[in-house]
């Protein structure tokens, strides 16, 4: 039978961050996004660093989803993450000085000790830290997310 949801788990080493019923996903994988929607075809993809968002009938929610691995079933969608945090999560202060120290490796490209794949990729997580944690700022006065409210009851 049909339907026009499933379920999106998106879990790290550490917890269990989403659980919900979903409408849509788009989920950030190596080279770009996959968008996912009930009854996709099965899939196992690398993550990549980025934002994942989810649907939950018209309201969207995010999360920075760093590494890991993606599995997409007809009706579930698991993501095995290194690292991920819901938008209300995100300490921006934190994710900022992050984002100012990985800038200033790049101030010396000439620097040998600088080991350049660990800064671009320290630098992408900043970045989507920072872009995850701006949209709960912005969307601070909406209410908040199945997830966080059933963790607060």
């Amino acid at each position: 039978m049909p339907t026009d949801t499933f379920t999106l788990e998106v879990v790290t080493p550490a917890r269990q961050v989403v659980r919900e019923t979903v409408t849509e996903a788009q989920i950030p994988v190596r080279g770009g996004y996959i968008g996912v929607m009930p009854g996709h075809t099965p899939l196992l993809a690398e993550m990549g660093i980025g934002e994942l968002t989810y649907r939950i009938g018209n309201r969207e929610f995010s999360c920075a989803a760093i590494g890991g691995f993606v599995e997409v079933l007809a009706d579930r969608v698991i993501v095995l993450a290194d690292a991920a945090e819901r938008a209300e999560e995100i300490d921006a202060a934190r994710a900022q000085t992050a984002h100012d120290r990985a800038l200033k490796l790049f101030a010396n490209p000439n620097d040998p000790n600088v080991d350049w794949n660990l800064a671009q990729e320290s630098l992408e997580r900043a970045q989507v830290r920072l872009q995850v944690a701006a949209k709960a700022g912005a969307s601070a006065s909406m209410a908040e997310s199945p997830s966080s409210a059933r963790a607060s009851k």
